[in-house]
This record gives C-alpha cells, sequence and structure tokens, in this order.
C-alpha cells in the first residue's frame, strides 16, 4: 500500500473520517454497501444501472450470495498479539500488499467514462491486481500502460475463432500480464430480464469491444464480413436504430464522420456476436492455451468438486470459486457454499480465488477462512466509480480492506495465515 500502513489501515480509515466529519465533510462514498448502490444507482442511467446490478432470472442466485454469508458467523479469539497486522499474500511468485484483486466487469463506460482506466488508477493507488476484461472499454495495453508495473492480469472470454484465442493470450503476455483468468460459465449470456426489459445488449450498440476492435485477428475478420455486405440494414431504420449507429460509430476506431459512412462499426458487432463465445468448449482443450502462454491460468467459474479435481489434474495454476455474481443462473447454490468443498478437494495444491456476493470486509475474512486465498470484489468498487470516478473505486476498495484488517485484529488474527477453518462456524 503506497499511502498507508498495512498493519493500521482499519484505525487509519476510521480516524480520517471522523476527522473529516468533525469539519461536516462526509466519506466521499458511502461506507454502507447499501446506501452505495443506491447513490451508484442515481448515477448511474437506467440502462447502465440494469447492466451492472442485473442478474440471471428472479435474482434468487445473487440473492444468495448475499445471504449465504449471515449463514457462517466469526469466532473472536482474544489475548493475542494484533497489534500489527500483516494482510499481505504471495500469488503466483508475486507479493501482494492484500488479498483483495479487482474482478474484471465489462462495459464499465456504462458506470463512468474513464472505464477501466479509472479502475487501473484505484487499482495503482492501492497496490492491488486489477483483473482486466476481455469486454473492457478500454485496450488492454491501454489499462496495462496505464498500472505503470502494478499487478495486472487478463480475463480471457474463450472465443470460437482459435486465432482470436490465441492473439488475445498473447497480447496479454506481451502487455506484462501475471496472469491468464480463463472465465467457464459465460459461454452463452445468461437470462438477465433487466436487460431483456430494456431490450439493451451494450455489445450490440458498439460498447465494451475495445479488445476486440483493437486486436488484428478480430480486425481482419470485421474486414472480410464487411466485404462480403453481409450487414446491410433489412428494415425502415428507427429512431432506436439510428442511436444505435451513432453509438457503434462513437466506439468504433477511427474518426465518427468516416465511421457513419463505413460498414465497418456494423460488421465489428455483428462479428462479435458471431464469435464471443464457444459453447462446445470442453476439459481437452485448455492444454490450447497452455502450449501458447507462460503465464499461470486460472479457471474461473469452479463450483463442483469434481470440476475442480480436473482442473488441478489438468494442470492449471489456480482456481476461482464463482458463480459470476449470480448473473447466469437462475437458482444456483451460494458460491460461498461452494467454496469450503472446493477447497478441501484442492486440498492446498494450487491457490483458490473467491468471487460472488462479497461486499464486506467481514465477507473477504469468511472467504479466507473458508479456504480461498485471495478475494476478487466486483459492484463494489463499480458503484464507488459510478458515484466518484477512480477515487470512488479506489475508496470503496479501501473500505472493504479497512474493515478487513479490523476485522483480522478483533477476531484475534495478526496474519492472514492465522485466518483458518476455525476462526467461523456455520450457523
Amino acid at each position: 500500500m503506497k499511502s498507508e500502513r498495512r498493519d493500521g489501515l482499519g484505525r487509519q480509515a476510521q480516524s480520517r473520517i471522523f476527522r473529516d466529519g468533525t469539519y461536516g465533510r462526509r466519506p466521499l462514498v458511502p461506507v454502507d454497501p447499501d446506501l452505495l448502490e443506491r447513490k451508484a444507482k442515481r448515477a448511474m442511467s437506467r440502462r447502465a444501472y440494469a447492466y451492472v446490478a442485473g442478474s440471471a432470472g428472479m435474482e434468487r442466485t445473487a440473492d444468495a450470495n448475499r445471504r449465504a454469508f449471515g449463514d457462517y458467523r466469526i469466532v473472536p479469539r482474544v489475548l493475542r498479539d494484533v497489534e500489527d497486522r500483516d494482510l499481505s499474500v504471495e500469488l503466483f511468485g508475486r507479493r501482494l500488499d492484500s488479498p483483495l484483486l479487482f474482478s474484471p466487469v465489462g462495459v464499465l463506460e456504462l458506470a463512468h467514462r474513464d472505464a477501466d482506466l479509472a479502475v487501473a488508477d484505484a487499482a495503482r493507488e492501492l497496490g492491488m491486481p486489477m483483473v482486466i476484461s476481455t469486454q473492457a472499454s478500454t485496450t488492454l495495453e491501454d489499462c496495462a500502460s496505464r498500472l505503470d508495473g502494478s499487478p495486472a492480469w487478463f480475463q480471457l472470454y474463450w472465443s470460437n475463432n482459435d486465432d482470436l484465442v490465441t492473439s488475445l493470450v498473447q497480447r496479454a503476455e506481451t502487455s506484462g500480464c501475471d496472469a491468464i483468468v480463463i472465465t467457464l460459465d459465460t459461454h452463452m449470456i445468461g437470462w438477465r430480464p433487466r436487460d431483456l426489459d430494456l431490450g439493451s445488449l451494450p455489445f450490440a450498440r458498439g460498447e465494451g469491444l475495445a479488445q476486440y476492435t483493437s486486436d488484428p485477428v478480430f480486425t481482419r475478420l470485421v474486414e472480410e464480413r464487411a466485404a462480403r455486405g453481409d450487414d446491410a440494414p433489412k428494415r425502415r431504420p428507427t429512431l432506436a436504430a439510428i442511436r444505435s449507429l451513432l453509438s457503434m460509430s462513437r466506439k468504433h476506431p477511427g474518426g465518427f464522420w468516416n465511421n457513419l459512412r463505413s460498414p465497418l462499426p456494423r460488421a465489428a458487432v455483428e462479428t462479435f456476436l458471431e464469435v464471443f463465445s464457444r459453447s462446445s468448449l470442453t476439459w481437452d482443450e485448455l492444454s490450447f492455451v497452455r502450449e501458447r502462454t507462460k503465464l499461470p491460468i486460472i479457471l474461473k467459474g469452479i463450483m463442483d468438486t469434481e470440476d475442480a479435481h480436473r482442473a488441478v489434474d489438468c494442470g492449471v495454476d489456480g482456481i476461482q470459486v464463482s458463480n459470476h455474481g449470480g448473473r447466469q443462473i437462475d437458482g444456483s447454490f451460494a458460491a460461498i457454499d461452494a467454496l469450503p468443498e472446493v477447497a478441501a478437494a484442492v486440498d492446498g495444491r494450487v491457490p483458490i480465488i473467491f468471487d460472488s456476493g462479497v461486499r464486506t470486509g467481514s465477507d473477504v475474512f469468511t472467504a479466507l477462512a473458508l479456504g480461498a486465498k485471495a478475494v476478487a470484489i466486483g459492484r463494489p468498487y463499480v458503484y464507488g466509480m459510478a458515484v466518484a470516478g477512480a477515487e470512488g473505486a479506489t475508496e470503496a476498495m479501501r473500505n472493504i480492506l479497512a474493515e478487513l484488517d479490523l476485522t483480522m485484529g478483533l477476531a484475534g488474527c495478526a496474519t492472514l495465515a492465522d485466518i483458518t477453518s476455525r476462526s467461523i462456524r456455520r450457523c
């Protein structure tokens, strides 16, 4: 951590907030998770909030993710020296100041105009890894440059075009990323009523496609499609269609006015929809990426012990227990409930990352106690960014880290190694 000592994060954060309060100043972003979300909702468009906050179906999985943390209770231990606390952790040969990561979140331009660059600024300030999304609004090269040596991982959505997969992996390695995170649970987009009721898919408007439109393989596919004339409008244009075309033209590389007259922006959207994912992917094909990079490979979306065993047997370097924050399947069980079983199956052979439903420092503590080595945060930092840009994202993550620090001290844990299964009980 660049600006604060690790051993006093919680107390320093509290002191700063209370000191500012004596002058009538409130926190930059709300500390309470529910209040933070409500304030972010007011700052975002209806379409943007639907995309970020929405989950699959009746959102029972997202609700289960949050509620399940309440089934675990922290066991405080006393008369232990916790004056100096060390929150650092080693992952894939790199020592990190804390166990928190910025989860990959797509189409961040919906939340704030600075999008992924704001997250890079926050991650650099806090010394936390940023997992750069395939569906980013900014190229991974620009994000890596903005991170300026701070840890960067790349999240890979596995396209049905092998050349594109190869190109994305090579770009991540060339850009200095520390790991490849292959997302397994989004080979098709879940049924998300909030987006569906608005008829809103950001990618269809050219949003969140920066990794693709900056890629030489994807560019070639787009040019070939445009040359065939496959995407000429076949229906009378509507006002909504015109708005979508304007959005595509603004987001596509090159000048806006040239793009308006060009078939390329529309061809890029159609090409993306065609090549985005591969539902035929099997375990046997994981070697394809392994043969193309020396970077550690993490499989994201593991919820079953058999899958965990299979992943380790396939030689991956880490797994991420996740149900995509409830965005993919309505009625799935909570990710935190999958964690202890998966951790037992892995038995320390590879590190486990966790995400889904985490909103507070005590949630992070629980995940660490159940077997995670690091915890990835998603919506909370996006809400912070929606409220106050890079500073808001920084503050939202710093608040979670501060609460984790205090929770550790109050529970009698001076280091992350002190957080074990004995640190919690299930009700």
